[in-house]
């Protein structure tokens, strides 16, 4: 009978690979602004920053293909092997943003080695969410899926913190100019000295009960069979994860460039409101995993979307009106709030509802086609609404809408009785 350290201990190991995914991604998102100046000069500043998001954003686009592929070999071959292969390209993709020259020096390479870096980093994203997430699942004792599960969405707030306050720290030994022109590479070195410390503790993994239990292995070729011809609810899923993927790129990666270049708050500002972001989902993530365990997934999905639909561009609004630190500050915490009582009910809610033959891949992809196509893009999109309306609360409306397709998923599962944890779990 395992024991509560040893629950703690592979809580830990798995997570420890996710931190870095998270990590990596949000610093990228951070420094959008200094990487526009390094690697995407354009004729304007809009058109440079947008370049740098849509680079962002184009991470995602190979999620769905990290999913399908590292997700089918996943359920084939285990999730030990799969999280340490995972691990791997994430760590080839950040030493290579972190390794690449300006576009002063190399010129068009700089920008395609930097997209090259972004992709690489999305195809291990694409099933490092979902495999440590099924994981974590598989391993939590009965009743407590919820609460373990959990743990997968807040190792990637620590993550959120660290980056942040390693910007922090950085910015005030540094200054501005020097952040702008090479400082901004401190964060993704920081990153690079992590994988060899995180390769060894993730080489301790142990294969999930749930897994070894199983009397036969899938190939990949049945496995995304399968995956296909559960087409429903791996849509149903992506939808429902539409209202998380947009919430938390909006209130983490977006937050620094919202605050510093459309409120004009500086980038220490900003930064400390995405740590006090962080610390806030840290905290309520695992409370709201353990209430879904006591109160069912259901009351927690429809209520914060319902929320989430009616307080999208009223508060956003509210703080343009009269833009202050407080203000952002309140603002974050009220979406961090929002966002973690969904995602708490939601993440153990996407295990379930998927068939136990392809459960990694068809949660990895469903939450990957959410990201690609709607929350990997919200800095970009965001931007872009603001352009062109002129409507710096526009933002808010994109929460919503994100909230409103995911409450009409909820409702379409609840009437197919999708997300049942009861039947066939093990």
């Amino acid at each position: 009978m395992p024991t509560k350290m040893s629950y703690l201990k592979s809580i830990f190991i798995v997570s420890s690979g996710n931190f870095l995914e998270m990590y990596d991604f949000m610093v990228f998102g951070y420094y959008a602004p200094s990487i526009s100046k390094a690697f995407f000069p354009a004729g304007s500043e809009f058109a440079s920053l947008m370049l740098t998001l849509m680079t962002f954003g184009a991470g995602f686009l190979m999620r769905p293909v990290g999913a399908l592929v590292l997700g089918a070999y996943m359920d084939k071959h285990g999730r030990r092997k799969g999280l340490l292969l995972t691990l791997g390209l994430m760590a080839v993709g950040t030493i290579a943003i972190a390794a690449t020259p300006t576009y002063a020096k190399i010129g068009l390479a700089a920008p395609l080695l930097v997209l090259l870096g972004r992709l690489v980093q999305g195809l291990s994203a694409g099933v490092e969410l979902g495999g440590v997430s099924v994981y974590l699942a598989e391993i939590a004792p009965a009743g407590k899926r919820g609460f373990f599960a959990s743990w997968q969405s807040a190792s990637q707030q620590a993550a959120v913190m660290f980056a942040a306050l390693i910007g922090l720290v950085t910015a005030f030994y540094l200054g501005e100019a020097r952040m702008t022109q090479w400082g901004w590479r401190v964060p993704f070195i920081v990153g690079c000295l992590l994988v060899p410390f995180l390769f060894v503790i993730r080489q301790h993994i142990e294969e999930t009960p749930v897994f070894k239990a199983r009397p036969e292995r899938p190939e990949i070729g049945e496995v995304l069979r399968t995956t296909a011809a559960s087409w429903g609810v791996v849509l149903r899923g992506a939808l429902m994860a539409v209202m998380t993927t947009v919430f938390f790129y909006m209130i983490t990666a977006y937050t620094p460039t919202y605050g510093s270049k459309v409120l004009s708050f500086s980038s220490r500002d900003s930064l400390f409101v995405t740590v006090c972001v962080g610390l806030c989902n840290f905290i309520f993530l695992p409370v709201m995993g353990a209430v879904s365990d006591r109160v069912g997934r259901l009351p927690l999905l429809i209520g914060s979307t319902v929320v989430a639909i009616l307080v999208g561009y009223p508060v956003m609004h509210m703080l343009v009106q009269a833009p202050s630190f407080g203000r952002l500050l309140a603002t974050e915490i009220l979406f961090s709030i929002v966002y973690s009582t969904y995602n708490g009910a939601f993440i153990v809610y996407l295990t379930e509802m998927m068939p136990v033959r392809v459960r990694t891949v068809g949660f990895s992809l469903a939450y990957s086609l959410a990201t690609a196509l709607f929350g990997g893009f919200t800095p970009a999109i965001s931007t872009a609404l603001i352009h062109a309306t002129g409507n710096k609360a526009m933002p808010g409306v994109w929460l919503s809408v994100a909230a409103a397709l995911a409450l009409g998923a909820c409702l379409v599962g609840i009437a197919k009785k999708d997300g049942q944890a009861s039947e066939g779990w093990g």
